[in-house]
């Protein structure tokens, strides 16, 4: 005789925002126009920025203006850590960059309250951090979405996750991570410097504020790290080999001043951009990583590389395991931008909030 069962995980009350930047804002608009369409979603209590914290149950869009406004007045993690903060079946999204909320990150998920991230310091810095969070998600009951960290929401860490859970061995992974570095290699032609493509690069709102963030390779090592222990490897920090486009002179300067200076990248960069010429190939910024360690910068590959394609932000991705031990499996897709990292956030907020097809068992 068959029955089918409820499924009995309680929904989650509450949501919770931890960042109001360029990220933040996108996830506010897109969960409006979700929550427009008719779109199930739990109730949008507060968002918080590093000055202060705002209720929105109502109007979430006027709580992020008073948010970004606003001076300091409190605490950033007081409303969501403390007292009557957040409790066990609710969701913290965190659009933060910040170490601080990536500490608290184990704390939650251990109370019971599920996390949803781009923060990539969560899983992408210390070892003994993200064995935590993992450890910390089954304890509590709680779920860990990050789908958001590497490649704004492509299915590289699903895919990953998918194959090793199917037996798969993972021997290598190696792709373009940086939606910034892929648009200027994608560009880069020898014939104007490449200071020049950096600053529309910045003007575009690919970069960081500060471009020596992303020409450091120090955002790639920490999706690098996500994607090796995702796959199975307790990759640390130090394992991995980061040669930065970024000259020592540069990298000295205070932030105003480097950017007056980024002329500084050009006579370094002209010689890479003849040497791949010179070898018939491109250059692309790559990181890559297999049993035996890490490497993070500017190669030179072959015009029919698995990694030489692509446009403009696009990440590209190819993953060697024994499954595709002849051809690796390439994934491909934008891997920066504000509007594509919220719906990412959201996906993991709906996946984790809406119920299970209840199951079929026969008696």
């Amino acid at each position: 005789m068959s029955a089918v069962l409820p499924f009995a995980r309680p929904a989650p009350r509450r949501l919770a925002l931890l960042g109001t930047g360029t990220v933040g804002t996108a996830f506010v608009q897109r969960y409006q126009a979700l929550e427009a369409r008719g779109v199930e979603l739990p109730q949008f209590s507060w968002l918080a920025n590093s000055r202060t914290a705002r209720a929105c149950e109502q109007q979430p869009a006027q709580a992020l203006a008073r948010a970004n406004d606003a001076a300091r007045t409190a605490p950033a993690l007081q409303p969501w850590a403390e007292a009557e903060g957040l409790q066990r079946g609710d969701v913290v999204v965190d659009a933060t960059a910040s170490d601080d909320v990536a500490n608290w990150h184990e704390q939650w998920l251990a109370r019971g309250v599920h996390v949803v991230t781009a923060n990539k310091l969560g899983q992408g810095a210390q070892l003994a951090r993200a064995q935590a969070i993992a450890g910390s998600g089954l304890d509590g009951g709680a779920r860990y979405g990050d789908s958001a960290t590497v490649g704004a929401g492509l299915p590289l860490l699903s895919s990953l996750r998918g194959l090793v859970a199917g037996g798969d061995r993972i021997h290598r992974v190696e792709g373009v991570l940086s939606g910034s570095l892929a648009w200027l290699f994608h560009h880069y032609d020898g014939q104007r410097p490449f200071s020049a493509w950096v600053r529309e690069a910045a003007g575009a709102g690919y970069t960081e504020p500060d471009p020596r963030v992303d020409l450091s390779g120090e955002d790639v090592r920490r999706k690098l790290l996500i994607l090796a222990r995702a796959s199975g490897i307790a990759l640390r920090a130090e394992q991995v080999a980061v040669n930065s486009l970024v000259p020592d002179a540069l990298a000295a300067l205070p932030t105003t001043e480097a950017i007056e200076q980024l002329a500084l990248l050009d006579a370094p960069l002209q010689r890479h951009w003849e040497q791949a010429r010179a070898q018939g190939g491109c250059l692309r910024f790559i990181g890559g990583f297999d049993h035996d360690g890490a490497t993070v910068g500017l190669r030179i590959v072959p015009l029919d590389h698995p990694l030489a394609g692509g446009a403009q932000t696009d990440n590209r991705v190819a993953i060697h395991s024994d499954r595709y031990n002849v051809q690796p499996l390439l994934i491909q897709g934008p891997g920066a931008g504000a509007g594509i990292t919220a719906a990412a956030l959201l996906d993991d907020v709906l996946s984790i909030t809406r119920p299970s097809t209840p199951s079929t068992t026969t008696r």
